[in-house]
């Protein structure tokens, strides 16, 4: 029995630092590679916005190389509706 409480107190520390640790990883790793675009290496794809019409059927704004894309997103797949170029907002342009 002595042993089985020697196991166990030394057993759980190492089990709750490996998931500690993964979690940490698991974090970092998100905030490396979804980084903001023109930071060196970010994402070039982004969801702007979403809305759902239906069970089952959203709509869908997503930014691709500075053009914003209305998506149709259904069960059996996506359908591009619109395109349209970034709107630069008139306090950023001056």
């Amino acid at each position: 029995m002595l042993e089985y409480l020697l196991r166990l107190a030394l057993l759980l520390p190492v089990l709750a630092g490996l998931i500690w640790g993964s979690l940490w990883l698991t974090r970092w790793l998100q905030t490396r590679l979804g980084q903001t675009p023109g930071t060196g290496g970010g994402r070039q794809l982004q969801l702007i916005e979403t809305s759902l019409i239906a069970p089952g059927m959203k709509l869908a704004v997503v930014r691709f190389r500075d053009r914003e894309i209305l998506l149709g997103c259904t069960r059996q797949g996506l359908v591009r509706l619109g395109e349209a170029p970034v709107a630069i907002p008139a306090a950023e342009s001056e």
